[in-house]
């Protein structure tokens, strides 16, 4: 089932809102919403626009759109298609409601808390995955899920460190490159003028005492 749903901002992962919930689920979520919070800080407008990532016996789905990230955690035999199907639903809603209101300057933590009483009416649709609704939503053939990337929590991790280093390496890289190519220049020319040098010197002095022998004689 859909435990519990999250919409930040991309750009500095600024929360826009979240579904309250009860104290057993804030207590039994803790450490997942901490993470969701890091899965926020971690994406970009270049990271994949929908991705399920697991994390022990949960997973966190989440889609981007419009420069809002939509997250829910699900308990991990929830089926994908109904997640992400519910995650388009409240997209579309979110834009429709809030859409130009969403890069407004000084805008402050959770300014649309309102939006939870749509979330948990849809989450209500979406929990029973045996309703008749839910049964044709997962035959109809309104995305294909198995194109969806899924990753662990440790690899995202490890990956964004790793990404961290590979800009520093390839910064490095190409200022080493720079002055590779430079120095091969440079040890080329030299090379040209020790090989090519003294013969066009002599060349030219043959043609001087040529030129200046018929010339003045």
């Amino acid at each position: 089932m859909v435990k519990t749903t999250m919409i930040a901002r991309v750009s500095d992962a600024l929360p826009l809102a979240a579904s309250i919930d009860d104290e057993q689920v804030e207590m039994e979520l803790k450490e997942y919403k901490s993470q969701a919070k890091l899965i926020f800080r971690k994406l970009n407008m270049n990271s994949e626009k929908r991705c399920s990532i697991e994390s022990g016996s949960h997973v966190f789905h989440y889609i981007i759109d419009h420069g809002v990230v939509y997250l829910c955690i699900c308990e991990r035999n929830y089926p994908r298609k109904l997640a992400f199907t519910y995650l388009d639903d409240l997209s579309k809603e979110f834009f429709m409601s809030y859409g130009n209101e969403i890069d407004r300057p000084g805008l402050r933590p959770y300014a649309f808390a309102r939006f939870d009483t749509f979330m948990q009416n849809t989450k209500r649709l979406y929990q029973d995955t045996r309703t008749q609704s839910n049964l044709t939503k997962l035959h109809e053939d309104l995305q294909d899920v198995t194109k969806i990337m899924t990753r662990n929590m440790e690899d995202l991790l490890y990956r964004g460190e790793t990404l961290d280093n590979l800009q520093g390496k390839s910064d490095l890289l190409l200022k080493d490159s720079a002055r590779y190519r430079k120095t091969a220049r440079d040890v080329n020319l030299q090379a040209l003028y020790r090989k090519y040098g003294p013969p066009i010197i002599i060349g030219f002095v043959f043609l001087l005492v040529i030129y200046w022998r018929f010339w003045w004689y």
